[in-house]
């Protein structure tokens, strides 16, 4: 599979589509740009982000924000408020347990259901 090749159809931003699981985790793919995700965190579920191409500003509560650029690799712990944006569009993977909600229990228009990112 080419990574970049999973983009192909996708056109909503902060709308994750899975490609792929390993046992109990879902390989996603997502496009970022705006700043539409809310101040969120999931409880009880790791979350890793790896940047494929652009630049994403992550935001972690009570850290300083960083800026993570194409093949950085990031691991939110679970229960740590976090969000992310990016001025450009931004190309993402996630690796998240299956029982990962889009944005934690915070709803908003963009949250999407597990079934709608499959």
């Amino acid at each position: 599979m080419n990574l970049k090749e999973q983009f192909a159809g996708i056109t909503e931003y902060f709308s994750p589509k899975v490609i792929g699981e390993i046992n109990d985790v879902y390989v996603k793919v997502a496009l970022i740009k705006g700043n539409e995700i809310p101040w969120h965190n999931h409880k009880d579920e790791d979350e890793l982000f790896y940047i494929i191409e652009g630049e994403l500003l992550f935001e972690v509560e009570q850290q300083e924000s960083f800026i993570m650029k194409k093949g950085d690799l990031f691991i939110v712990k679970k229960g740590v408020n976090h969000r992310v944006s990016s001025t450009e569009e931004c190309k993402i993977m996630l690796i998240e347990n299956k029982t990962t909600a889009h944005t934690g229990e915070v709803v908003t228009k963009i949250t999407k259901t597990i079934e709608d990112q499959l």
